[in-house]
């Protein structure tokens, strides 16, 4: 793991201020949510992105795309791929059972 450099204290109410430098870095803004993982002795803080997986990549991105009401999460490059195939087939070729 890298070290920042940077050392803060926690207040009264156990609240630390991330850097600005690291919040650049990870592009995380005001009132962005953040995951928090113990590992061992570490404390792990990662950005948090809901239920945002695609399911044919695995892949976890805000970019991602949400459909038939959120039952199908595909990623950009997927969703095109898809596109694609099923713009190159006549409609009774895709259903088969």
């Amino acid at each position: 793991m890298k070290s920042t450099g940077m050392v803060r204290k926690l207040d009264q109410l156990g609240r630390v201020v991330l850097p600005v430098e690291l919040r650049r870095a990870l592009d995380v803004k005001t009132q962005d949510s953040l995951e928090i993982y113990v590992d061992g002795d570490r404390v792990i803080f990662k950005k948090y992105v809901p239920s945002m997986t695609c399911h044919v990549t695995g892949e976890n991105s805000e970019n991602n795309v949400k459909l038939l009401g959120g039952k199908l999460v595909l990623s950009p490059d997927v969703l095109q791929d898809i596109m694609v195939e099923l713009g190159n087939k006549p409609l009774k070729n895709l259903r088969r059972r």
